[in-house]
């Protein structure tokens, strides 16, 4: 009897696909991970002036979290957090701020709804009316609209890089090149492989899903730097999943850089964003005309 064709790549199997996109499988603790994200969290909130649960949209889980920097006029970092599509909060991801502002970048932090009450298309819709609220709104909190970069943790990844997809001039009477910089963690810009994995019965992909919510397939020109980085002891396909991107991004002209962090895994790549003497923050930092000292 021949053997039957892989799911997807060199994949038989969905044990072998949940192996590569499965991070929690690789950790003995991944609850320690978690308790990171929001005790960290709860200290940013605590130490940071915050504005919170500021409404973008018509339904409840359409909020942001803004940490204004001290000074008003300054730049502005927009956040998606990941949880592939399913899971966690805003509020969860609150730590991200820490290093942004104390380099004087008002960062927001996006909260939206979550499959399978909604549909992945739906969650990219919110992820565009965010933005489109920022840049129309951001500077009654003292951030600057022409200066802004967008960033996003895993689904959070794939969501930034959908809103760099976006014609923002068609389809909101926006500029359309409007981000100076992207940073993006451990993204997911493919998601053919999902539709095998251990998530399908949350996020329910089918062809059509994928064609439109994959960012590999939507790379458009535009003068955004994008750094793609993952954790070094991430998967394999994670790290294909970001050199497929940014191989993407450098055909269409955009400027890219693409590197791991070392001594890192899928949680922890962000934990970065925390320090504001990060390689990462002072990319952010640079990226959106700030000299860090």
């Amino acid at each position: 009897m021949p053997a039957l064709p892989p799911l997807y790549r060199d994949f038989a199997t969905q044990d072998d696909i949940d192996r590569q996109y499965n991070p929690s499988l690789a950790l003995s603790d991944p609850g320690a991970e978690m308790r990171h994200y929001v005790d960290t969290s709860r200290l940013a909130r605590e130490r940071l002036r915050c504005v919170l649960d500021v409404p973008y949209g018509p339904t409840r889980a359409e909020t942001l979290d803004i940490f204004p920097a001290a000074r008003p006029g300054a730049p502005v970092f927009v956040f998606f957090h990941g949880g592939y599509w399913r899971s966690l909060s805003a509020a969860d991801f609150s730590c991200v701020a820490l290093g942004p502002q104390a380099l004087g970048i008002t960062t927001v932090v996006v909260n939206y709804a979550l499959c399978p009450r909604v549909s992945l298309d739906e969650i990219t819709r919110q992820a565009r009316a965010a933005v489109a609220w920022v840049l129309r709104h951001i500077d009654a909190h003292g951030g600057d609209p022409a200066r802004l970069a967008i960033g996003g943790h895993s689904a959070g990844a794939q969501l930034a890089a959908m809103c760099l997809a976006t014609p923002w001039l068609r389809d909101y009477g926006l500029p359309d090149d409007p981000f100076a910089a992207a940073l993006l963690f451990s993204g997911l810009y493919e998601l053919e492989p999902l539709r095998w994995s251990y998530l399908q019965p949350m996020i329910q992909l089918d062809d059509g899903v994928i064609r439109r919510n994959s960012p590999v397939r939507l790379v458009r020109p535009c003068a955004t730097r994008a750094w793609l980085t993952w954790g070094a002891q991430e998967s394999g396909e994670f790290a294909r999943q970001s050199t497929d991107f940014a191989q993407a991004w450098r055909r269409c002209g955009n400027p890219a850089e693409l590197v791991a962090v070392e001594n890192t895994h899928h949680f922890s790549v962000i934990h970065g964003l925390e320090d504001p003497g990060s390689p990462m923050c002072r990319w952010l930092a640079r990226g959106l005309g700030i000299r860090p000292e």
